[in-house]
């Protein structure tokens, strides 16, 4: 048996053997998909049937190729010199191709060409705009690049959109076509352009598309759940003549259609190739058995799938722990209050094996962990976004609110005083700028200067006014406004909601729901007695994270930054109808599909322990409202997430809510109504009401069945799949015990 096979299972051996023709591997998660891509080429090299440089493998992050070259290099003897293998992003390859042909266009074009980032592409649409006479405060330019952006993944050009319907699409198509043309004119792409002139290349100069079929007679492509029309494309092209195309990736795993990515392409895979082969990686050597099983439970409910179960051979493990707190800022201490149990019970393990990760659906949750965590001391690291205080829109609000208290902070001054565009132009801010150079004053008084002595056109003048009075009014309300009110009204007055509103994009409004965090974060200061100078004081402290980087022990990511990795321990939080999932899917069959994905995909993320979190309460932009527990906690087997009290770090036992979770509801399909694995019971604690337990299952007239989550004061919490917490006077509550299972 050849070496390079030792160690894999049989359908890992298979995909890596399978050499010839069309192969699909179907890669459950952590079932060893990169070992699978990194053995395969090295076999590949081994057995002669290729030469370096007719292998081509492709993944979606730079990070990934060089680990995978690395890999293959140390599988095969020092002796052999591997230089000439290509693996690459999809847009890394494509640079390669350009760079040798795109002065086949002719034109402007060279292979000299520049690649414009996303400033440069905003720079670019704001010129087009103006050229073109369109209002920029109708049609943001965000919101324009967003929509060209989203056109090009979609394979689409400006000849190839249909004629506009309405203003706002007529805009978007007389830019495109006006960006394009600056694009060609400059000999510059951008990023969505590498893959579209790519195959536009390959189609139009059938020598070109020769010599790369020919070369490339061994293509491997990773994460294939996620390529996008272009990508599909381009390996279409480039198949033609040697289709020995093998492509690893897993549908339940696919959750960036935001970015075009189409499922359908692993989905049809066979239809496109009917020739292929198909290979099921389907045992995991990340996770627990309980994990998997609650893994498997939820995924079940999709339709645009293909069928598996993952298994493993790795112990059954801890029950999943579902924990409801009273409030969003509760959940936030309780989950570190759990890490600290947790690494504590492990400390005399490697630290690699006490890490931990919370994952969240949307960045604005991360305040609530991030302070948290501060407030325990837990240093951590936060991925996939800046610090909240650190992010632009957090910023521009803290400077209105700095300017406010202090009308001579130039810097707070600079920041926004055209933000949002409010007509201030260059020429003013210079004027503005050289008084106050001049006569050693703050920018604010230069600016009353300028103003009070008429030396601005009307227009200019009119704008700057229109500022002044808006800090102004700002600055009245002081006195007496909670720092909430205060707060809100900063994010309305000034048009920054307005703006983001009419972006219209994703991430708009990612940074619209920030904007109500920091409202929220208002509001609690306003609980804690604290002033408008304390709130700024706290938030610029926050802002200073370089010392929690090193030797973190936890890791704070959404769910999409998380995808391919893993940790011992991880906390799922915010599972609430509307939040996770989102409120603006759960109308869309296909789009609740991707939200379920997702959920999948953070389940699997865990090695030893789960944790599944819920707020009974949670603010939102700075107002209370009582939430329902996700969807997705029902179809997460009752049976193996358990609760029950857990001690304190003050030794006593916390009653409620510092549990480790509930049974969410009844199974959601027959298939889950017995666990696949037996798992120890919990015993409640030992608090009673009325009879009523932690724990207990009851039944209601009107709610059904559900379960005591909460003893307390004489009052009983009770969690009813799919209506919420309700609350009950213990000795009044018209509740009926049911048996313990």
């Amino acid at each position: 048996m050849n070496a390079l096979l030792d160690g894999l299972n049989p359908e890992q051996r298979a995909a890596v053997t399978t050499t010839d023709g069309p192969l699909l591997v179907i890669a459950g998660a952590g079932s060893g998909k990169t070992r699978v891509i990194v053995h395969r080429i090295a076999y590949l090299l081994d057995q002669g049937l290729a030469r370096p440089e007719q292998i081509l493998a492709v993944t979606f992050t730079n990070k990934a190729a060089l680990e995978m070259k690395t890999r293959v290099h140390q599988l095969l003897p020092p002796s052999r010199r591997y230089g000439e293998l290509l693996v690459a992003t999809f847009h890394s390859f494509c640079v390669r191709v350009l760079r040798r042909h795109l002065d086949r266009f002719g034109g402007s074009y060279t292979r000299d060409f520049t690649i414009y980032d996303t400033d440069d592409q905003g720079r670019l649409i704001k010129a087009c705009l103006k050229e073109l006479q369109i209002d920029e405060k109708q049609f943001p330019p965000r919101m324009i690049q967003y929509a060209i952006s989203r056109a090009k993944n979609q394979g689409e050009t400006p000849e190839t959109l249909a004629p506009a319907s309405d203003p706002k699409r007529d805009a978007i198509l007389k830019t495109f076509r006006l960006y394009e043309m600056r694009l060609a004119a400059a000999n510059a792409l951008d990023f969505d352009d590498l893959l579209l002139m790519t195959v536009r290349l390959l189609r139009q100069f059938p020598d070109v598309a020769d010599a790369y079929q020919n070369r490339f007679r061994y293509i491997l492509i990773d994460e294939y759940q996620d390529t996008n029309p272009p990508q599909f494309n381009l390996v279409r092209l480039l198949t033609q003549r040697h289709q020995n195309l093998c492509v690893v990736g897993d549908p339940d795993q696919s959750i960036y259609r935001f970015r075009a990515a189409d499922i359908r392409n692993i989905l049809e895979f066979e239809r496109h190739y009917p020739r292929a082969k198909t290979i099921v990686l389907a045992q995991n050597y990340r996770s627990t058995k309980v994990i998997l099983q609650a893994a498997n439970a939820v995924i079940r409910h999709n339709r645009a799938r293909r069928e598996k179960q993952l298994t493993t051979q790795n112990p059954v493990g801890e029950p999943i722990r579902g924990l409801i707190a009273p409030t969003a800022e509760a959940e936030a201490d309780l989950v570190v209050e759990a890490l600290l149990q947790w690494q504590r019970q492990r400390s005399h393990l490697p630290e690699a094996e006490t890490r931990a990760a919370i994952l969240y659906r949307t960045n604005a949750q991360s305040r609530l962990f991030e302070e948290a965590c501060r407030r325990r001391g837990v240093p951590y690291v936060l991925v996939g976004g800046f610090s909240f205080y650190q992010r632009a829109e957090i910023k521009d609000a803290l400077a209105y609110l700095r300017l406010l208290l202090n009308p001579h902070d130039d810097a707070a001054f600079e920041r926004i005083i055209n933000v949002p565009a409010r007509g201030i132009g260059k020429a003013t801010l210079e004027i503005i700028t050289a008084r106050a150079a001049r006569d050693g004053l703050s920018r604010w008084t230069a600016m009353e200067q300028v103003l009070a002595e008429g030396a601005l056109n009307p227009r200019a003048a009119t704008a700057l006014a229109g500022f002044a009075g808006l800090i102004r009014d700002l600055q009245a309300r002081l006195e007496g406004s909670p720092l909430s009110t205060l707060v809100s009204a900063v994010v309305n007055r000034s048009g920054y909601l307005d703006m983001l509103a009419q972006e219209g994009t994703l991430e708009a409004e990612s940074r619209r729901q920030n904007l109500e965090e920091l409202v929220t974060a208002a509001a609690e200061a306003d609980e804690r007695g604290a002033s408008l100078r304390e709130f700024l004081d706290q938030a610029a402290l926050v802002s200073d994270t370089d010392d929690l980087v090193d030797n973190a022990r936890v890791t704070l990511m959404t769910i999409h930054s998380a995808k391919g990795l893993e940790f011992p321990l991880v906390f799922v939080v915010g599972l609430e109808e509307g939040l996770f999932p989102h409120a603006r899917v759960v109308d869309d069959g296909e789009e609740l599909e991707e939200e379920r994905r997702l959920f999948y995909v953070a389940i699997t993320r865990a090695r030893h322990q789960l944790y599944l979190t819920q707020a009974q309460r949670r603010r939102v932009y700075g107002e209370e409202r009582i939430t329902d527990p996700s969807r997705f906690l029902e179809e997460v087997p009752e049976q193996i997430v358990q609760f029950e009290a857990v001690p304190s770090s003050s030794g006593g036992v916390t009653q409620s809510p510092l549990s480790y979770g509930a049974p969410y509801g009844a199974p959601a399909s027959p298939s889950a109504a017995k666990p696949a694995v037996e798992l120890p019971r919990s015993q409640p604690a030992a608090s009673t009401a009325e009879g009523f337990r932690l724990g207990d299952r009851v039944e209601h007239a009107t709610y059904g069945a559900g379960q005591v989550v909460r003893v307390a004061d004489g009052k009983l919490d009770i969690a009813f799949p799919g209506k919420g917490i309700k609350r009950f006077v213990a000795a009044a509550a018209p509740l009926t015990k049911l048996p313990r299972r």
